[in-house]
């Protein structure tokens, strides 16, 4: 079946097109109901159905006479460190450490947070907690402890693994402190804290409630899969919202299941067996969905790396292991490869290895731009395919489906909806506006399996903040439109989260930080275009009438500030004092005008604003803090945090 037709029954059709997709994966009792509205009236996928995530990632790959093929490669850049591991070795050690978490209490639906680096035992985890009917939560090892103890108190987890440290480039970051200052801050602190212990640095334990990974899985039993039901809940994952509170998107098992082994096929065209390599992190919903769940689901081998794009040791890092391990499907950041083309301008590093076994290049998590697609598409001689996506969907939206029939791609547009997706443009009233004119994507309901079915423990704030503004649609929060062609181009945020390197992250958490501060009196933090990381937050700071401060020295301790609450995955550089803010007539801070001065040379002063002779001073300050087009980029370790 054709694209367009394959398309049009999904969406025209739900239940029926999900009802064959749903024999994709093995149930262990087939669903009662394809799709039905809660008592809350919210959409829920395959009710009544009972499967196992961690038995369709492992067992059942084990079963059918894949024990011996490999099911992950680990490769750390970072340590110098290989491993691997069959589908067979992966599924004794989660069933281990499954046994692990049972002798400490943990069962079905009981909650375990995860604050690991890109480590095997991460994975692991993950997939003991699927195989217990638990629901991790794993949190990204870049944030702050304020930011780690917000996601404590929220899932109020029973159990919290760590690791001694992480890694960036030749830096150890010791993650222990920071567990323990994120639990001393935590109103519901976990009973227990298992520490995965690495050789770059000792963990200070706790007596009574730290806990040693290896003594803990010498003395394990192993655990057998647990049935759940298909709308039970897999993973919670925070996603930054606008209010600074973190949103806990919930992923159930069935849906999740059926979506990713389906979109393994039409999307990225890879078969089981062969090799999928997603260059994320497991904090992220990329390490979820294609690190972890998706490949192993499929019965492919899946590499999980430790490492950057770049001076781990060179700009060849990706081609390297796409080489070593023959990679056949390869997904990441556009700025991965901003920061390959800045150290590798000719791709002469390119050269060096033989990649012969990459089909396709996928990119998402933040827009491709068309430089980055025009440099990809002369190094490369295999298609470059944007696509797009959420953490809330936690598959893709919109892409070229390569599994099923691939187009001609446009620069700029991450292509076709995909199957399952009805797409639309609408404008500010709930209208649908014509072909090219931008406007807020908002996709009909019901959204696919494997979509958020509500929040955690907040299915108020579920509709607020992403049904409210148009009945009947889910609300992307994202702008921009859809071509005579049916082509969809996502052009940014319509709201105040900005994209940083692929992650989401609020700049109303950044300004209530700032805010705090006893000296400030306002401030605005807007996201600046960057060549390297697409978006990268500036503040603008007002400070009260008579404070007598150190201007220099503030503005090096509001960006401390920034990195000791949120992280230094926020690469907040830049804050910057100014005499005032421009503001309309009516006292809204003119964030955009802002945005603008900072990329562009000439811009139309807003006929709203209240004095436009501020124009000048933002701009000088701006040119005097190097911000946006008034940079130099030169490519520091601090730059490439977090790609």
């Amino acid at each position: 079946m054709r694209y367009k037709d394959l398309h049009a029954l999904s969406v025209d059709n739900p239940r029926f097109f999900w009802r064959q997709k749903m024999n994709l994966i093995r149930w262990f009792k087939e669903p009662d109901n394809v799709l039905v509205e809660d008592g809350d009236g919210l959409f829920r996928w395959f009710k009544g159905g009972e499967l196992n995530t961690c038995y369709l990632a492992l067992d059942y790959h084990v079963d059918h006479g894949r024990g011996r093929q490999v099911a992950l490669y680990y490769d750390s850049a970072a340590t110098h460190t290989k491993r691997r591991y069959t589908y067979r070795e992966l599924r004794d050690e989660v069933a281990k450490f499954a046994g692990v978490l049972r002798a400490q209490g943990v069962g079905k639906g009981d909650r375990v947070i995860i604050y690991m680096p890109m480590v095997p035992e991460a994975v692991i985890s993950m997939l003991a907690c699927a195989r217990l009917g638990a629901v991790h939560s794993v949190v990204f090892g870049g944030f702050a402890p304020h930011e780690l103890a917000v996601r404590i108190d929220d899932a109020r987890p029973k159990v919290l693994i760590t690791a001694s440290c992480g890694i960036e480039f030749t830096r150890v970051i010791p993650y222990k402190p920071l567990v323990d200052a994120a639990l001393d801050e935590a109103r519901f602190p976990p009973e227990k804290v298992i520490v995965f212990p690495r050789p770059q640095a000792e963990a200070a334990m706790t007596g009574g409630r730290d806990l040693d990974w290896h003594e803990l899985m010498h003395a394990a039993e192993p655990a057998d899969w647990v049935p759940v039901a298909a709308t039970d809940p897999l993973y919670i994952l925070y996603t930054s919202g606008t209010t600074g509170k973190p949103k806990g998107v919930v992923r159930d098992n069935g849906g999740h299941a059926v979506a990713l082994k389906y979109s393994m096929k039409t999307v990225y065209n890879i078969n089981p067996g062969e090799v999928f390599w997603a260059a994320s992190d497991v904090g992220w919903v990329v390490g979820h969905s294609y690190i972890v769940y998706g490949p192993l689901i499929h019965g492919c081998t899946t590499v999980l790396y430790e490492g950057k794009p770049v001076r781990t040791p060179d700009a060849g890092a990706f081609w390297r292991v796409i080489a070593e391990y023959g990679v056949s499907a390869f997904f990441t950041a556009p700025t991965a490869f901003r920061a390959i083309k800045k150290e590798d301008p000719d791709a002469h590093l390119r050269r060096k290895y033989d990649i012969s076994t990459l089909r396709t290049l996928f990119l998402a998590g933040e827009r491709l731009d068309p430089p980055t697609y025009e440099w990809l598409t002369q190094v490369l001689d295999v298609p470059v395919v944007d696509h797009w996506w959420q953490t809330e969907t936690g598959w893709p939206i919109v892409a070229d489906p390569m599994g099923l029939e691939p187009h001609r791609i446009k620069a700029g547009s991450a292509s076709f909806p995909v199957p399952g997706y009805k797409v639309e443009v609408l404008d500010d009233e709930g209208a649908p506006v014509e072909p090219g004119r931008t406007g807020n994507i908002v996709i009909k309901l019901p959204l696919p399996p494997g979509c958020l079915p509500t929040l955690w423990n907040d299915t108020e704030g579920f509709k607020t903040s992403y049904l409210s503004a148009f009945p009947g649609y889910y609300n992307t929060a994202d702008g921009g439109y859809i071509d005579e062609d049916g082509y969809v181009f996502i052009m940014g945020r319509t709201d105040d989260v900005i994209n940083v390197a692929g992650h989401r992250l609020s700049t109303g958490e950044m300004e209530e930080l700032i805010g705090s501060h006893a000296a400030v009196a306002e401030c605005a933090v807007v996201g600046i275009d960057d060549q390297l990381k697409g978006q990268v937050p500036v503040g603008l700071v007002v400070l009260k009438d008579g404070m007598d401060v150190d201007v220099p020295a503030l503005e090096k301790d509001l960006v401390q500030l920034i990195r000791r609450e949120i992280g230094a995955v926020a690469a907040f550089r830049k804050a910057i004092v100014v005499a005032r803010l421009p503001k309309t007539r009516s006292g809204k801070i003119l964030r955009k005008t802002i945005r603008r001065l900072a990329v562009e040379e000439q811009i139309v002063t807003p006929p709203t604003i209240d004095d436009p002779s501020i124009i000048a001073e933002i701009r000088t300050a701006l040119r005097e803090h190097r911000v946006g087009q008034y940079a130099d980029l030169p490519l520091s370790e601090d730059d490439a945090e977090g790609i």
